[in-house]
């Protein structure tokens, strides 16, 4: 089977994936596959992002080949593709779309900054669904997560952690050492919460508890939970 298919190139924190516009999808989908499990603990919860060049990708095969890597323990971050097909099908699962190969350094440069309260359209990670346990999801910016982070799943941002859901797993907001950084939850009682090097342990639910939404903020040299309104 030939290498050519799939190339793997490191950029910033994390990994650029192109794939060949010519090679039928599933053969390029094993070898992908493939290239992974040979050296698992190298990919392990990395940031991917995929170059499909002019190959019009439609959401069905994108949506599997999104499931292959989060198998894996990857994350697909964005999708790079002069198609008007694979850039569609991008936005529809809410990936990132329309890199440039040579802007991808200056991209990761930008997130590696400090993020400025006043800017328009900071990086972040959206997450449409539930975290289950083992899986992990690293941001250098903030993460947004629509479902549940379940107890043993956890999270870790330099920026806001917001979690449209209940909060049960481990999260770590301002990971970088932000001490501005947040956490929110509909429903906050996590296994542990820090941010920056701040360290919050939830003590053990309270039978009849009542649920309400809640952000978490460092004020005094301490970490406060204060409903969130």
């Amino acid at each position: 089977m030939s290498r050519e298919n799939v190339t793997i190139k490191g950029v910033g924190d994390g990994l650029l994936i192109t794939l060949s516009p010519t090679e039928e999808w599933q053969v390029i989908t094993a070898e992908l596959a493939s290239r992974i499990d040979e050296k698992s603990a190298f990919f392990n919860g990395a940031h991917i992002i995929i170059d499909t060049g002019a190959r019009p990708v439609p959401k069905y095969e994108l949506s599997s080949l999104k499931a292959l890597l989060e198998r894996r323990g990857l994350s697909l971050m964005a999708v790079h593709s002069e198609s008007k097909t694979t850039i569609q099908s991008a936005e529809a699962l809410d990936l990132r779309t329309s890199y440039k190969a040579d802007d991808i350094t200056r991209t990761n440069d930008r997130e590696l900054a400090a993020i400025d309260p006043e800017e328009v359209g900071t990086p972040g990670v959206l997450v449409n669904r539930t975290l289950r346990s083992g899986r992990t999801i690293h941001s250098r910016g903030h993460v947004v997560v629509i479902g549940d982070v379940n107890p043993g799943a956890e999270i870790v941002a330099a920026g806001d952690i917001i979690i449209w859901g209940k909060l049960r797993g481990t999260v770590h907001a301002g990971a970088e050492g932000d001490t501005s950084a947040i956490v929110c939850a509909l429903d906050m009682t996590p296994m542990q919460l820090r941010i920056a090097g701040y360290i919050s342990i939830s003590p053990q639910e309270i039978k009849g508890r009542r649920a309400r939404p809640e952000i978490a903020s460092i004020k005094n040299d301490q970490i406060v939970v204060e409903a969130w309104e």
